[in-house]
């Protein structure tokens, strides 16, 4: 196996993805803006980040915190104005950092000018209907109306709605206030080239693509195959997600706007983790996008089917089961790995605002142990091959918020429409009997996005000096001890410090970005251990992800001399010794030689 990568400035970037209501507010109203963001650049620069990843800022209703969006060429007032966002533009790239927006048009916001006309001038003569997805209702035996099909919305219910004036239903795989655009219609893909201008006009360096493997769907809209009995609604994703003309768009969009540009591109690819499903928008030779998001390992704290071995994950993102190590080995081994000669190249991350905190989910967030393990974490992925991707907040450690808080905290429209789901249906099994709903609360204080969304935690003062006013959400009750960025910047010790050292080992060694990669002792239940190989230098990474100490045998690596300590969380000798190692609890080494 050999490295044959070119080198490309978006490949060795690190990336970090700011959403912005909870990121830092400039003028008391509780919401994060585009100035606070402009205020903490110097933390960002210093902390060792190249590009800064907005999640949606542009005009919307908030129906999915901005992923709902009413006007493309402008920036929503609750975060500031175009003239904000150019002064944003201007401090990044002053710091030799670059910007990347978040391109969202799988749908658009109900509100959007476009959906406004595509439904109120009706079917007929209306030159804006096709720029959605209008189809008339079916009718059941006994004469009641019925959607389209039986496709059930990635956030519960039907994934369509009843417009009464035309007798017509639109689809929307999220909720109804995000109505799918229709990609077959040339037009509605001008547009979106004609939005990616404005912005790289304006001076962006990129984007990232929200579920772009979902813009094409099945001719004919059939039903999906009944995999749940009980429900009215089934999943549909074998009829939209890869869809047949997916890559045609994404090669048209290559050809219209990115090719004319040095721009950096990642593509959300959710609900497939199959490797050559994936393969066609990453190759160099297919001119599509440079990286995509893929879940897999993001997968494997949810409920297992027994489906294929490409696609063994129920679609239950909310809800836990245990994780097993070696499960994670093999989906990290089979990205590391993946047509490595053909040039696919990874994005590498385990947090996002749609993920729970990874501390609290692959690590062990306990007094004792959140530090190190958090370290553990960052070694893990600053020594993975792939543009590297750090979610606000990830750099202080912050965990998952505690299982007292009740439903009401919760603010995530995905998270609400299950818990009432939930409650709807217990509450008919119950015959008027109370509904006990404590195991849902288990599940969602692991895994509910929510998790990730609360205000960042910059120092011990009220409401974590996020904002002087009352926050959107509730931050995080342990901001007052050594959980903020102010403390732990002072303290040589902490995460957030342990995190510029690991990415500035991480740019000075070109073998942790591109080298070859290759397992050591796979069967191990509590040890991760690999190499990377580039040329004539070579690293050995050891994480332990248990919190007892082991003594780890080194009978794989042929050569014990010439490595050399250069990242742990704990003291270490500095060089390798022979035929064994300690790790203590949660400890992460790496070695390198040349």
């Amino acid at each position: 196996m050999s490295s044959t990568f070119d080198r490309a400035w978006w490949k060795s970037a690190v990336v970090y993805q700011i959403y912005p209501v909870s990121f830092f507010d400039s003028n008391g109203d509780g919401l994060g803006d585009l100035n606070g963001i402009t205020s903490k650049l110097d933390y960002l620069k210093d902390l060792g980040v190249d590009v800064l990843w907005l999640s949606p800022i542009y005009s919307s209703p908030m129906a999915d915190m901005g992923y709902d969006i009413s006007d493309y060429r402008n920036i929503d007032p609750r975060y500031g104005t175009l003239e904000d966002w150019d002064r944003l533009l201007k401090g990044v790239h002053d710091r030799g950092m670059k910007l990347v927006m978040d391109l969202v048009v799988n749908h658009t916001s109900d509100e959007h000018e476009w959906f406004k006309k595509s439904r109120a001038g009706g079917k007929i003569n209306n030159p804006m209907r096709d720029w959605y997805i209008w189809r008339p209702p079916k009718y059941d035996a006994q004469g009641n109306r019925q959607p389209p099909n039986n496709w059930k919305s990635i956030f519960q219910g039907s994934a369509w709605e009843y417009d009464e004036p035309s007798d017509e239903y639109y689809l929307h795989l999220y909720v109804t206030k995000q109505p799918d655009l229709n990609w077959e219609n040339p037009k509605v893909r001008e547009a979106v080239w004609d939005i990616m201008n404005f912005w790289i006009s304006r001076g962006c360096d990129g984007f990232r693509m929200d579920v772009i493997n979902l813009i094409s769907k099945v001719p004919g809209f059939p039903d999906a195959p009944i995999t749940e009995p009980a429900a009215t609604y089934q999943s549909a994703f074998m009829y939209y997600v890869n869809g047949p003309r997916v890559h045609e768009y994404l090669k048209q969009m290559n050809t219209e706007v990115l090719s004319k540009h040095n721009l950096m591109t990642v593509g959300e690819t959710p609900f497939t983790n199959d490797p050559n499903q994936l393969a066609p928008y990453v190759l160099p030779i297919s001119k599509e996008l440079n990286m995509v998001f893929q879940f897999q390992l993001m997968h494997i704290d949810s409920p297992h089917s027994s489906g294929s071995d490409t696609e063994p994950y129920k679609n239950d993102p909310l809800v836990w089961t245990e994780w097993k190590l070696n499960e994670m080995k093999t989906i990290v081994e089979t990205w590391q790995t993946f047509k490595r000669d053909e040039g696919y190249w990874n994005a590498i991350f385990i947090e996002n605002h749609d993920q729970p905190r990874s501390v609290s989910r692959f690590g062990n967030d306990s007094v004792e142990w959140r530090t190190i393990s958090a370290q553990l974490l960052a070694i893990f992925q600053i020594t993975q091959t792939g543009t590297l991707y750090v979610y606000q907040g990830e750099e202080i450690g912050m965990k998952n918020f505690p299982r007292s808080w009740p439903i009401e905290e919760y603010k995530d429209v995905a998270t609400i429409n299950y818990w009432n789901l939930i409650l709807e249906q217990r509450k008919k099994e119950s015959d008027g009997k109370e509904v006990d709903m404590s195991d849902v609360l288990d599940n969602l204080s692991k895994k509910a996005r929510d998790h990730s969304r609360t205000p960042i935690q910059w120092d011990a003062s009220s409401h974590a000096g996020f904002t002087t006013g009352t926050p959107w959400m509730r931050v995080n009750d342990d901001y007052a001890d050594s959980w903020n960025a102010s403390v732990q910047a002072k303290d040589e010790a902490s995460v957030l410090n342990f995190w510029k050292r690991a990415l500035a080992i991480r740019k000075k060694h070109e073998v942790l970005v591109y080298g070859d990669f290759r397992i050591i002792s796979f069967e191990d239940q509590q040890v991760f251990a690999y190499t990377r190989s580039l040329g004539n230098t070579t690293a050995l990474v050891l994480l332990n992800f248990k919190e007892t100490a082991i003594t780890f045998p080194l009978d794989e690596v042929k050569r014990f001399d010439g490595f050399k300590f250069v990242l742990g969380n704990h003291p270490s000798e500095k060089e390798l010794p022979s035929n064994s190692v300690v790790l203590k609890g949660y400890e992460g080494k790496v070695y390198i030689k040349s």
